[in-house]
């Protein structure tokens, strides 16, 4: 994980056993992920709320009472986006004794996350969480040599405007 750049993290994945006990470790660990983004502690509760719903449903769904599984996390940012995906390996099936007063994972999903995309096949399920994050604000001095003289239609030089190199030219 980049921890050198405030509000970025490049990159993180972990795995666990798809286990209800585990879930608890998942919430502490992605707790710990989110650290580095300027989040306040309402976002940081809603993201972790989405992603532990989506885990729990992997525990709960994803694999029968005799099989062993696992549930992936894997966390990324992009400008202003923080992105989750939670992913198992195994096929949806209703959780074995419970009654069917469930079903509200997804609808609380939706409500903590900016987008929920969800996909499921004969590989497993993955559910992708997105989240607005605030952007790093960053000083960029730009030096003197960057400046662009432009034509004030006189074909003298007009004001110069500063510019980045990979701007392009308007």
């Amino acid at each position: 994980m980049d921890q050198d750049a405030p509000g970025h993290v490049e990159f993180v994945h972990r795995s666990w056993p798809a286990d209800p006990e585990q879930l608890v470790m998942i919430r502490r660990e992605l707790s710990s992920w989110l650290a580095p983004l300027a989040l306040t502690e309402n976002e940081v509760a809603d993201v972790v709320l989405a992603v532990d719903e989506a885990a729990a449903n992997a525990v709960r769904h994803a694999y029968g009472p005799d099989e062993s599984g696992a549930v992936e996390l894997t966390l990324w940012t992009e400008p202003g986006t923080l992105s989750i995906e939670v992913v198992d390996h195994g096929s949806w099936r209703p959780p074995a004794g419970e009654s069917e007063q469930g079903g509200h994972g997804i609808p609380l999903m939706n409500r903590m996350s900016e987008s929920v995309l969800i996909h499921f096949d004969g590989r497993g399920s993955r559910v992708l969480l997105r989240h607005r994050i605030p952007q790093a604000e960053v000083s960029v001095s730009r030096p003197p040599e960057l400046r662009v003289a432009e034509p004030d239609g006189s074909g003298t030089a007009g004001s110069a405007r500063h510019r980045l190199p990979d701007e392009s030219t308007p």
